[in-house]
């Protein structure tokens, strides 16, 4: 029995783990920014809050999706090279310290898009699937 529950839980998370390295991630903006496209390092600079402006100076405000979201771990890891603690506790030390105030996490993909969608300063990352043209890509992981 216990044999049994072993293999279910490793074959769980292979499938949690492969559904993870699979999904796509898009980092968008209203479709009117003047912004084009972004490296990864422009946009981890902003989620740090290192700058708080798109390369053109034009002002960006970051959203986050809700703690615990898949897709919020993607772009952790391979924007900000962080991994969900790495990431927590930066910001805890920054909040801490009075040095900074971490991006407003903002909902799901749903809830990220339509507020990109409502706003040309505000700059989110949903799973690519849900993209539309209510918003522009500026950057795609793997």
């Amino acid at each position: 029995m216990m044999k049994n529950f072993l293999r279910s839980l490793a074959a769980l998370a292979i499938i949690s783990w492969s559904g993870l390295a699979l999904a796509e991630v898009a980092v968008i903006v209203h479709p009117s920014a003047s912004v084009d496209s972004l490296t990864a390092d422009e946009i981890s600079r902003l989620f740090m809050g290192k700058s708080k402006s798109f390369p053109n100076g034009s002002p960006a405000i970051p959203l986050n999706q809700d703690d615990g979201s898949a897709t919020r771990d993607v772009f952790n890891q391979e924007i900000c090279n962080k991994s969900p603690s790495q990431y927590k506790a930066y910001w805890s030390k920054l909040v801490f310290t009075g040095k900074g105030t971490p991006p407003k996490d903002s909902g799901d993909d749903a809830a990220v898009k339509a507020l990109v969608a409502g706003n040309p300063k505000m700059i989110g990352y949903v799973d690519a699937s849900v993209v539309d043209d209510s918003v522009k890509v500026i950057h795609k992981l793997p």
